[in-house]
């Protein structure tokens, strides 16, 4: 039996096959804030994040026959969303890291407990903006985004291993920022 909320919006999404305009405006104000968000802790630009939001749900919309329904709509159209977004942050993007284990960074032991952090939430959030593109961006996807490394990899066409020290990187200067006032 599947789960209900993998079809939760089948009637408007068969609706929009059908061209109502009422049924495509109902999808957009359902998803998006929240795609706005997912598309700006990638670009770290209100603009662009506006133009990734558009250029998304204008592809979401124009290929809608492809939706197979094999994941909940939000899914799929976030995928569509980090995809845009990867795409924003490419185009401004001269120069990529080199992919060899030469970048790798030792990873570090997780913690799990908050208790005693001495940062506010604004001042994390700016500091997560301040990372350059491709440490936010691969900071994102795994932390906020929930994606693994292989996944990640595939996503921003880099290999697993310079996710994860792209991860451990903006893990490192994250703290710098945090720690060192720099903010």
């Amino acid at each position: 039996m599947e789960a209900p909320a993998l079809h939760i919006h089948d009637d408007l999404i068969d609706r929009c096959r059908q061209g109502d305009r009422e049924a495509y405006y109902k999808l957009y104000k359902l998803y998006s804030r929240s795609m706005y968000n997912v598309g700006y802790r990638i670009v770290n630009d209100a603009e662009e994040a506006e133009d990734v939001l558009q250029d998304a749900f204008i592809s979401a919309f124009n290929n809608l026959e492809r939706y197979r329904g094999d994941s909940t709509f939000g899914a799929w159209l976030k995928r569509i969303v980090i995809n845009k977004a990867i795409n924003y942050v490419n185009r401004r993007k001269p120069d990529r890291l080199p992919e060899d284990d030469s970048w790798d960074v030792k990873e570090e032991e997780a913690m799990d407990t908050l208790e005693g952090f001495p940062f506010t939430v604004a001042k994390v959030r700016q500091a997560i903006q301040a990372l350059p593109d491709g440490y936010r961006s691969v900071l994102s996807l795994y932390l906020l985004e929930g994606y693994d490394h292989g996944e990640i990899a595939e996503i921003l066409s880099i290999t697993e291993s310079t996710s994860k020290s792209q991860f451990n990187r903006a893990k490192k200067k994250l703290k710098e920022l945090l720690e060192g006032g720099i903010l």
